[in-house]
């Protein structure tokens, strides 16, 4: 996404102030900003907050300022994607009926980018005719509209009108701006750790955090893919735009996957599946009483190894991982050729800049034919996009 380049208008409503929450996105992602205000906008946020936040200066009205007197038409049309967020009922009527009285109206005109409308405002007033007409109308010319959250409102009413997570704006735009070259292929994605009960308060678990699965939905999501995301418990949101499974145990794991697995041409098993699993749990809680306590394990089912065994009735590029901490290579190898897969993706967790919890990470890429590719220290969703480049290849390879 490095280079790309946003235009964001900001207009007047009291959702403008988190619209500063989506410069800060936007830049940490790689996006040049440039950021456009109505007049009524710098009301409820001043300007200097947008272009500390955005490097850039901020344009707020068509004449008297010292820039080119043709930025009206420069903005729209060297940009990639115009955001429009807070998109209160006025800008929406205006650019409807192509009315251009002011700098953003104006630009929105001439405008030649992809255009995504993020609507703002109290209930009644989203709901109201003459914007639903408006939204219908825009839709019918291209232009991109982001349903609203429903809620409470600042205004003290309950229901949609509320800004999107700017989070959620951020997911939407960098897959308008993402090359859909997985396009008509079905991902699938484990993530996360599992859980395996003890008792009704106990579990045993790992220290997975999901964060590398998460980026492999996310990754795959942006290029156009149809996205299975299943996952044990995590603090993580998921992407939108998926489907999203979520499971606590191996056994529902295990059932999740052979229930999403037909149609799929990319598998990637990015979880931390527990390899055991307490062979009895107890209806109530276990009391302390003696000094130690032996708790008998079984082993939980290998899902990586049964979609190996059975790849020739469900053919797709299955993609491991390997979770080390010593002997990194001869480990990954040994599973990739046990599992019958077509890459494994291997990462030393002992690292404290790698592996879990973490939002970097240093990988090697094992293939089936004894290949190696050493990765260096990376963020995890330029990690995720590398895999899904690499899983990709070899789809195409053999297609």
């Amino acid at each position: 996404m490095k280079g790309k380049k946003i235009l964001l208008g900001v207009t007047g409503g009291i959702a403008a102030y988190k619209a500063a929450e989506l410069v800060r996105l936007l830049v940490k992602a790689d996006l040049r900003v440039e950021v456009a205000m109505t007049e009524s906008a710098t009301w409820f946020v001043g300007p200097l907050t947008f272009e500390t936040l955005s490097g850039n200066k901020v344009i707020t009205r068509t004449f008297g300022r010292a820039e080119t007197p043709r930025d009206h038409i420069r903005c729209g049309q060297d940009s990639d994607l115009i955001i429009i967020a807070p998109a209160t009922a006025n800008i929406i009527g205006k650019i409807a009926h192509g009315i251009g009285d002011d700098f953003l109206s104006t630009c929105l005109l001439a405008a030649t980018a992809k255009i995504l409308l993020c609507p703002a405002m109290n209930d009644r007033m989203f709901l109201n005719p003459a914007v639903q007409d408006n939204l219908d109308l825009l839709k019918k010319r291209g232009v991109l509209v982001m349903a609203p959250d429903s809620g409470d409102l600042a205004c003290g009413s309950d229901g949609p009108g509320r800004l999107p997570d700017p989070a959620d704006i951020l997911e939407r735009a960098l897959i308008l701006l993402s090359e859909p070259d997985l396009a008509g292929l079905k991902v699938m994605v484990t993530a996360g750790p599992t859980t395996e009960h003890m008792d009704p308060v106990r579990f045993i678990t790992n220290r997975s955090s999901g964060k590398m699965g998460y980026a492999l939905a996310r990754a795959a999501v942006q290029r156009g893919a149809e996205v299975v995301l299943i996952s044990g418990p995590t603090t993580l949101k998921p992407p939108t735009g998926i489907t999203f499974c979520p499971i606590n145990t191996a056994q529902e794991m295990k059932a999740a996957v052979l229930d999403h697995r037909s149609g799929c041409h990319i598998i990637i098993k990015a979880a931390a599946v527990s390899d055991y699993r307490p062979k009895e749990t107890f209806d109530q809680k276990l009391k302390k009483g003696a000094a130690t306590l032996s708790l008998e394990m079984v082993r939980n089912p290998d899902i990586l190894a049964l979609l190996g065994e059975t790849k020739k009735d469900h053919p797709s590029i299955l993609v491991g991982f390997a979770a080390e901490t010593e002997n990194l290579l001869q480990n990954a190898q040994k599973k990739i050729n046990a599992k019958h897969l077509d890459m494994i993706v291997a990462n030393d967790v002992s690292r404290k800049d790698a592996g879990f919890q973490t939002d970097t990470n240093a990988v090697k890429i094992i293939y089936g034919d004894g290949r190696v590719e050493d990765l260096p220290l990376m963020a995890k969703i330029d990690v995720a996009h590398l895999i899904l480049d690499r899983a990709k290849a070899l789809k195409d390879n053999i297609s």
